[in-house]
Order: C-alpha cells, then structure tokens, then sequence
C-alpha cells in the first residue's frame, strides 16, 4: 500500500467517525471549522464570515505547528489564539497541500484520542 491509498483509508476512517457524531459527512473545509472551534474554546450559535475564516487560521497553524511551522504566542483579550510562523510551507501542488493538511488533521485527532 503506497502513502497516498493510507492516507485516503485513514482520512476516510475519521471521516466515517465524523458522520457518526454529526450526521453527515464534512469536507476538509469542514473539519478544519470544527478544529478551529475547538482551539478557540468558544462555541457560538453564529460565527461571522470573517470569524468563520479566522477559525479556519487558527486550525491551520494548530496544526502545522505539530510539524514546526507555526508556533503558539498567545492568547488575545477576546480569547483568540495567536500564532508565529517559524518556516516557510515548501512548494506543493494543490493535490499535495491537501493530502499535507489531511495528514496533519489525522495526526491532531489521534494525539485527542478522537
């Protein structure tokens, strides 16, 4: 079995996880909403635009901080965690940067027993 076909088994395993808990079955964009909720800490019945796309940020850099990319600095007054990219992301195809971000997400929900 090559990198790619165990990455879609196991991307499909959460996604399979994910529909059991909420139903249906989310896209990546989906997921990382739900990350970014969850390192946020604050659940609202509405999120603006623009705090639905800082959400999105804040699951990114969560998760390609477990690489080094990124690193925790703080959290502001309004409780919104802020980041430090320490490197840059390399070059990748679109293809690559989502397998790149699956591979992150899968390793995020393993290290939260999920």
């Amino acid at each position: 079995m090559d990198a790619s076909n165990d990455l879609f088994v196991r991307w499909m395993g959460l996604e399979q996880k994910l529909v059991e808990r909420f139903g249906k079955k989310p896209d990546l964009e989906t997921v990382l909403f739900l990350i970014g909720i969850q390192e946020y800490g604050e659940l609202k019945s509405k999120f603006t635009k623009e705090q639905k796309q800082d959400l999105i940020h804040v699951a990114v850099c969560t998760l390609l901080s477990q690489s080094g990319y990124f690193i925790y600095e703080r959290t502001d007054d309004d409780g919104w965690p802020h980041f430090r990219q320490l490197k840059a992301m390399p070059t990748m195809s679109l293809k690559e940067q989502e397998d790149f971000i699956k591979d992150h997400v899968l390793l995020y929900f393993e290290q939260k027993g999920f």
